[in-house]
C-alpha cells in the first residue's frame, strides 16, 4: 500500500461495503470538499441530518410520507418516561450503595445496557436511534466511572474492554433509501463523538475500527414487511419513534387501504391516520416479547371518532393500557418548512406488565414546558381515568341522537368553488357592475363570521325567474363556473349536481330563527359562543343548526356540563375545538328528566341572563366577549348562575371541578349505551 495511504487507520467495515463510483471534480467541488473537510465538525450533532434533510425535501412529497423530524428536545420527552428515567433510577441506587457486591452488580447493570434493544419502525434519518444511542452511552459512560475510581483507570480499564454499548443494538425500517443510509452513517458518527468522550474520560485512546459491529437499517415499508425479519419481539426491548403524520383525508388510496387492513375494522377506518397503523402493529408486535412502546403522533387519535375506532383494538385486541403521555403540544422542528400540528406522546405497556402508576404530562400553555402529575389509570383520552366506571371507555361516533334529543344538522355546503360567495368588498365590487342581483344575496356566516362579527354573503338563485336571471349576464356567468366545477369532480354526487347549478350541494335555508352552534372555536374559551340567527341568513356548513331551539336547551348546550364533555371528545384543528355533531352532541347525556319538558324550563331564567348580559354590549363580538382575559363580569356572573342551575339537575351536591363533571358524564354514557348493546342480537357487554 502507498505509505501514504497507510499512515490512515483501516475503517472499511459496512461503512463502505460495495463499490462506490467516485465522481469527476471540477474546481467548484473540490473547494467544497475542502471547505467541508476544514470545518470542525466535532459540536456538530448526527441528529442534525433529520432536519437537513427534510429542509430539502420537496413540500409535496414530505406531505404525502408526512415525513416530519423531530427535535432532540421532543425525542427526550419519548425516550425519557420510556426506559431512560428507570435506567437512570436504577444506576442512582447502585452508586449509593456501599456493600461488597456493589462493583459486581454494576458490572451486570452495564451488561443490561449492551443486551438491550431498541427498534425504530419509521425512522427516517434516525434521529430517534441516535439521541437514544448517545443517552446510552453517557450513562454507560458514568457506570464505568463507578466501576474504575478516578486513581486506577488507566491501569485497571483496558480500551477494548470498556464499552458494552454497541450500534449493532439498534434497528430500523425506512421507506426511503437515502435516509436509511443517512440513520447508518449518523449511528456510526455517534459511535466515534462517544468514543472521543469515553478516551478523554479515561485518559486513552478508545476506537472502534474496522467497523464491524453495524446498525440494522432495513430500507423498506413498514407496514408491508414483517418486523419480525428485523428484530424478533422476543429480542425486543423498545419500540419507538416518530411515524408519519398524513390525516386521513390526505392519504393515498394505498396508505388508506394498508390502514384498513392493519386496523381490520371491515369496511370503516378511513377515519383513522395514518399513524394508526404503527400503533396496532407496535401492539401486536410486542404480545410475544418485552418490548414497551412510545410513540409521537398527531393529537387527533386522542380526539374524536378516531378513539372509539382505534383504542379499543390496542386496549382489547392488543392487551395494551397507557404507561406514560403527553397531552397535546405544539410541534417542534430544527428544519425549514416545519408542520404546524400539535402532537401528543403516547407510551404503552401490556396491561400483564402494568405499572402502578402512570405518568401523564400537561401542557397548560402548548407551547410552554410540561407539568406532570401521576394517576392509578389513564384513558384514551389522556385523562385521569382512576375514577371512572370504565376507564378504557370510548365514545363512539353516532349518526343521530342516542340521547333522545332533537337533530342537530349542518349547515349549507354549496360545492361552488368561491364562484358565488362573497366578502363585503367583493360584493359591492360585483354589485357597481350588476346592481339588479342585490336582492338576491344573503348572508352566509360560518363560524369566524358569527363569532367576528364579520360578514360574508352568498348568491340566493334558487327562486330567481328565469327571466330575471336573463336579466343579470354576471350571475349567470357565475352560475356556469359552479357548473363547470362541478363537472369537473371525481365525486358521483357533485357530478350529478353539474346539472343544478342554482342548487346548493348541501341547502339548508331555515324560514324560522335557530340555534347555532359554530364547528370551530378556539382552545381559550371557556364556553364555545353559542346563540341564534335568523332568515334571510343562510348558515354555512362550518355552523351547526338546531331548529326551533327552546331556551332550556340553549342553557344546557352551553352549559359547563357539556363543554366539559365537548373538550374531552371532540376532534381538534390544531388545538381548536372542532364540534363533531356524530360524536359530541348525538352522544352527550342530557340530566334526567330533561327531555319530558319540566326540567328544561327551570333553565329558563339562566338562559335569558346570559342572553341579557350579552345584549348589553350590542356591538362587541362575541370573540371579545368569551376571551377568558377580558369577558365581562356580568356576562361571566350569568355563566356561573347558568351552570349551577345545569349542575344540579345532574346531581343537587352540584361540582368541584371538570373532572368531576367528565366522571358523570361517561357514567351516564355508559348507561345510555346499555339499551343499544342490547338490542344487537348476539352482543354481550364486556364485563370489567
Amino acid at each position: 500500500m502507498d505509505e501514504d495511504l497507510d499512515r490512515f487507520p483501516y475503517i472499511n467495515g459496512r461503512l463502505f461495503q460495495g463499490s462506490l463510483s467516485i465522481p469527476s471534480f471540477d474546481s467548484a467541488m473540490r473547494s467544497a470538499l475542502l471547505d467541508a473537510c476544514l470545518f470542525d465538525w466535532s459540536n456538530i450533532s448526527p441528529a442534525i441530518f433529520g432536519a437537513l434533510f427534510q429542509s430539502v425535501m420537496n413540500p409535496a412529497e414530505r406531505r404525502a410520507q408526512g415525513a416530519h423530524y423531530t427535535t432532540e428536545k421532543n425525542i427526550l420527552k419519548v425516550i425519557e418516561p420510556l426506559f431512560m428515567d428507570d435506567l437512570r433510577a436504577e444506576f442512582a441506587r447502585l452508586k449509593k450503595r456501599r456493600d461488597t457486591r456493589r462493583t459486581a452488580d454494576l458490572r451486570r447493570f452495564q451488561e443490561k445496557l449492551g443486551q438491550m434493544r431498541f427498534f425504530d419502525p419509521a425512522c427516517g434519518c434516525g434521529n430517534f436511534l441516535i439521541i437514544a444511542y448517545r443517552e446510552l452511552r453517557l450513562l454507560e459512560i458514568d457506570v464505568l466511572k463507578q466501576i474504575y475510581p478516578k486513581e486506577g483507570r488507566q491501569m485497571e480499564a483496558y480500551a477494548s474492554d470498556l464499552s458494552r454499548v454497541n450500534v449493532d443494538q439498534f434497528f430500523g425500517i425506512e421507506l426511503s433509501e437515502f435516509p436509511a443510509r443517512i440513520a447508518e452513517t449518523a449511528l456510526w458518527m455517534m459511535d466515534h463523538i462517544m468514543n472521543n468522550r469515553l478516551s478523554l474520560e479515561f485518559g486513552q485512546t478508545y476506537v472502534r475500527i474496522p467497523l464491524d459491529a453495524s446498525p440494522h437499517i432495513v430500507h423498506g415499508d413498514a407496514l408491508e414487511k414483517a418486523w419480525a425479519d428485523v428484530l424478533p419481539p422476543e429480542e425486543c426491548s423498545f419500540v419507538f419513534g416518530n411515524p408519519p403524520f398524513v390525516g386521513a383525508k390526505f392519504q393515498s388510496p394505498d396508505q388508506r387501504a394498508k390502514v384498513r387492513r392493519i386496523a381490520a375494522l371491515d369496511r370503516t377506518g378511513g377515519t383513522l391516520d395514518y399513524v394508526a397503523a404503527w400503533f396496532v402493529r407496535a401492539g401486536e408486535f410486542i404480545r410475544s416479547g418485552p418490548g414497551r412502546i412510545g410513540f409521537v403522533a398527531t393529537n387527533s387519535i386522542t380526539q374524536g371518532e378516531q378513539v372509539g375506532q382505534l383504542w379499543p383494538i390496542l386496549l382489547n385486541r392488543c392487551g395494551l393500557e397507557i404507561a406514560f403521555a403527553h397531552r397535546t403540544f405544539a410541534w417542534g422542528s430544527d428544519a425549514r418548512g416545519k408542520a404546524h400540528v400539535h402532537v401528543v406522546i403516547i407510551g404503552l405497556d401490556l396491561r400483564a406488565r402494568s405499572r402502578p402508576k402512570k405518568r401523564l404530562f400537561s401542557y397548560p400553555d402548548i407551547n410552554g414546558e410540561p407539568h406532570e402529575s401521576q394517576h392509578a389509570m389513564l384513558s384514551p383520552y389522556l385523562l385521569d381515568a382512576s375514577g371512572f366506571a370504565d376507564p378504557n371507555l370510548t365514545v363512539r361516533f353516532e349518526s343521530s341522537p342516542i340521547n333522545g334529543m332533537k337533530k342537530l344538522i349542518t349547515g349549507t355546503q354549496p360545492l361552488e368553488n368561491g364562484n358565488i360567495t362573497f366578502s363585503s368588498k367583493a360584493k359591492s365590487s360585483f354589485l357597481a357592475r350588476e346592481p339588479g342581483a342585490e336582492p338576491y344575496f344573503r348572508p352566509f356566516p360560518g363560524s369566524r363570521e358569527f363569532i367576528r362579527r364579520q360578514d360574508r354573503w352568498i348568491l340566493h338563485t334558487a327562486d330567481i325567474p328565469p327571466q330575471k336571471l336573463r336579466e343579470l349576464p354576471m350571475v349567470r356567468e357565475r352560475l356556469r363556473a359552479v357548473r363547470m366545477f362541478r363537472a369537473k369532480s371525481k365525486r358521483i354526487a357533485t357530478l350529478r349536481l353539474a346539472d343544478f347549478p342554482r342548487s346548493y350541494g348541501v341547502t339548508v335555508v331555515p324560514e324560522t330563527p335557530f340555534l347555532i352552534i359554530p364547528q370551530v372555536s378556539s382552545e381559550r374559551r371557556e364556553y364555545v359562543p353559542i346563540g341564534w340567527l335568523e332568515p334571510p341568513t343562510i348558515p354555512s356548513e362550518k355552523l351547526r343548526i338546531l331548529p326551533d331551539a327552546t331556551l332550556g336547551e340553549f342553557a344546557l348546550l352551553t352549559s359547563a356540563m357539556h363543554m366539559a364533555w365537548m373538550r374531552v371528545v371532540t376532534g381538534r384543528l390544531e388545538s381548536r375545538y372542532m364540534y363533531s355533531v356524530g360524536v359530541v352532541y348525538n352522544t352527550f347525556p342530557p340530566p334526567p328528566g330533561f327531555l319530558d319538558g319540566d326540567q328544561s324550563a327551570i333553565l329558563d331564567s339562566p338562559a335569558k341572563a346570559v342572553l341579557d348580559a350579552r345584549a348589553a354590549f350590542p356591538d362587541v363580538a362575541l370573540a371579545d366577549l368569551y376571551d377568558p382575559d377580558i369577558m365581562p363580569p356580568s356576562l361571566r356572573s350569568a355563566h356561573q348562575y347558568l351552570d349551577r342551575a345545569v349542575d344540579r339537575l345532574y346531581r343537587k351536591q352540584g361540582f368541584s371541578s371538570e373532572r368531576e363533571r367528565v366522571e358523570l358524564l361517561f357514567t351516564l354514557y355508559e348507561h345510555q349505551q346499555t339499551p343499544l348493546l342490547e338490542r344487537v342480537p348476539g352482543r354481550t357487554r364486556r364485563k370489567r
